[in-house]
């Protein structure tokens, strides 16, 4: 069964930090990338960041350049993002996927149907 499971959201105050975790199983993992997507209520969803464990590619959203950063475990198969100096706009749950490599460049950020795996999400919110 494959699973992309979303760990480690919750509630901070502005300034904060928290790290999500993304685990995954049931599939190749050193045949896919990463992507961490997020979405605000009556926001579209918006492409955080995301990572090749084999190229060792990321990619950052103009939004969180600077504060977040995407990392992989492979050997646990696990794809982790370290949030700080969090915001209130950051607010949002956030969800990671899974695109292959073959599909990955510069565009993960538009996900779509090329995104093979989705996970459940994990609710972040940062208070003011």
């Amino acid at each position: 069964e494959v699973q992309l499971q979303a760990s480690g959201g919750g509630l901070v105050q502005a300034g904060g930090s928290l790290r999500l975790s993304c685990a995954a199983s049931g599939f190749a993992f050193d045949d896919y990338a990463i992507s961490w997507f997020r979405q605000a209520p009556g926001k579209e969803r918006e492409g955080v960041s995301s990572i090749s464990s084999s190229s060792g590619a990321t990619y950052y959203a103009d939004s969180v350049r600077g504060r977040f950063t995407i990392s992989s475990d492979n050997a646990k198969n696990t794809v982790y993002l370290q949030m700080n100096s969090l915001r209130p706009e950051d607010t949002a749950v956030y969800l990671c996927a899974a695109v292959p490599k073959t599909f990955y460049d510069s565009t993960w950020y538009t996900g779509g149907n090329k995104y093979d795996f989705w996970g459940q999400g994990t609710q972040v919110t940062v208070s003011s």
